[in-house]
């Protein structure tokens, strides 16, 4: 029993060591269907949900050197969700979750070893999504460059213009 203890730990470090981030949900009351189905929602985003023991998720988090305060959120019964892509993206899907089925509840989140409230992380669900993200800087970053090649033609034009006009008359 204690080698299985130890590899889910080992499994559960490795996969918090390997994502920037790590979200603490209370999944009471979730049949296991919405359950399947928010791991499904979830896997969309690049992201995975876990059922761990607590004892099992401190001691990982320990290991891994994540901020103490995260122990005392571990109570209930806990659904970590860790991913390689977009916290904002779990977020969104837990938030969206748990508006249509009343469950899962954030309790707590990592971000780059630093820990965010609840409240920190239905902030995140709530921006735009990474893509609409890149496109606005892409949006910002090119208009000096369309604008300076607008003042660089407008002289050009402005002479082809007088020169059309005066070719009109003669």
């Amino acid at each position: 029993m204690k080698a299985q203890k130890q590899f889910i730990i080992d499994d559960l470090l490795k996969r918090i060591n390997e994502s920037p981030f790590m979200l603490v949900a209370e999944y009471t009351g979730l049949t296991v269907g919405d359950f399947s189905e928010l791991r499904n929602r979830l896997r969309e985003t690049g992201s995975e949900c876990h059922v761990v023991k607590n004892s099992y998720v401190k001691r990982a988090a320990r290991e891994a050197q994540l901020p103490e305060d995260l122990g005392e959120a571990l109570t209930g019964q806990t659904a970590v969700v860790t991913g390689q892509e977009d916290i904002c993206a779990a977020a969104k899907v837990l938030k969206t979750f748990a508006s249509e089925f009343e469950k899962p509840a954030v309790k707590i989140g990592v971000l780059d070893g630093k820990l965010l409230t609840a409240e920190q992380v239905g902030e995140l669900a709530a921006l735009p999504s990474r893509e609409v993200l890149l496109a606005k800087l892409l949006g910002v970053l090119q208009a000096p460059a369309s604008n300076l090649a607008r003042l660089l033609n407008e002289p050009a034009g402005s002479l082809a213009r007088v020169l059309g006009a005066k070719q009109a008359e003669g």
